[in-house]
C-alpha cells in the first residue's frame, strides 16, 4: 500500500517548532517493514525534521496487528528516511 495523509495527524500542540522533536501518530495497514521504507513519507516532508517522532499502529481488515515507533533519520529536499521500527509489546491478557 501506499502512505495515507488523512491517517497521519500531530499529537499535541504543535503551533511552532522549537528544538524539541514533534510527535505524530499514524494507522495504516502497510508493514513496519513498508513504513520503514527510505519514501514512505515523502508526502509530509514539509512538515517532519530530523529527530521528530512517528508512532505507527498497524491493522489488518480493521483489528489491531502491531505498532511501533520511527525516528526521522535523514530529510533531504527530496526524501524523508525514518528509522526501522522499535516495536512495542502486544500483550493482551484479558
Amino acid at each position: 500500500m501506499a502512505f495515507t495523509i488523512a491517517n497521519f495527524q500531530p499529537i499535541g500542540g504543535q503551533a511552532k517548532r522549537g528544538s524539541a522533536p514533534q510527535h505524530f501518530s499514524y494507522k495504516t495497514e502497510d508493514s513496519a517493514a513498508t513504513v520503514d521504507t527510505a519514501g514512505y513519507f515523502n508526502e509530509v516532508r514539509g512538515l517532519l525534521e530530523v529527530g521528530d517522532v512517528i508512532h505507527r499502529v498497524t491493522t489488518s481488515s480493521g483489528a489491531f496487528s502491531t505498532y511501533g515507533t520511527h525516528c526521522v533519520v535523514n530529510k533531504s529536499a527530496t526524501a524523508v528516511d525514518v528509522t526501522d521500527t522499535t516495536a512495542g509489546t502486544t500483550t493482551d491478557t484479558d
